[in-house]
């Protein structure tokens, strides 16, 4: 409960002097959904691949995360989607799952066949003012875990996944849109290499530094 209220109230007195000096505004985390997923532990990375390839994969975004629409520098909330039009956002983030998904399967050529479960647990994007504006952080965070398709049994515990990635604001961002270089498209992108990265680099996927915002993400 601290923690919450810490944040609650850092935030603002951040965004105002971050503004100032031209850095990014994101948002912060404390919502959870019900665990579905088998495995609780958190392995750290190991120097070694699993030799797997993704033979199937499920994506749930769980209702019980929390969606918000208000156009604010920083909406506070689990889902935050403004890269289409607004409609079944939990449908919208699933589906950019999906796309990375399929993406990374078809560079993922391990022996052993796969089915790949996913739980997203926050996907903070931008608002509109933000996008136009300062930019921030696309904060994506997700858990997953490998299921040996002929047993059907879990290959080691449930692994987190921070997945941040910086988001382009102001000219930046409209540069990058006339280049067809969309929200979405840049985090479909992502996500396909964090997947990638994540079966087929010793260690899995490094999140990326993107400095004292997103710190502020983790607290």
């Amino acid at each position: 409960m601290m923690h919450r209220l810490f944040r609650i109230l850092i935030v603002p007195i951040l965004l105002v002097s971050l503004t100032a000096c031209a850095s990014v505004p994101t948002a912060t985390r404390w919502a959870m959904p019900d665990d579905t997923m088998l495995g609780s532990d958190i392995p750290q990375g190991t120097a070694t691949v699993p030799n797997v390839r993704i033979d199937s994969f499920t994506v749930n975004v769980p209702k019980s995360l929390k969606v918000n629409e208000r156009n604010l520098y920083y909406p506070i909330g689990d889902i935050v989607w403004r890269g289409e039009p607004r409609g079944d956002r939990y449908a919208q983030i699933k589906a950019m799952f999906d796309a990375g998904l399929r993406t990374a399967a078809t560079r993922i050529d391990g022996a052993r066949p796969v089915r790949l479960d996913v739980q997203v647990t926050r996907f903070h994007a931008l608002s509109e003012k933000a996008r136009y504006t300062v930019g921030g952080i696309h904060d994506i965070d997700f858990r997953y875990r490998l299921v040996d398709v002929e047993t059907g049994l879990p290959i080691g515990p449930t692994k987190e996944i921070n997945a941040d990635l910086k988001a382009l604001g102001g000219q930046a961002a409209m540069a990058a849109e006339g280049r067809g270089e969309t929200q979405k498209a840049r985090i479909i992108a992502h996500l396909a290499r964090v997947f990638y990265e994540e079966l087929m680099v010793p260690g899995g996927h490094v999140t990326a530094n993107l400095g004292l915002l997103q710190a502020i993400n983790d607290l």
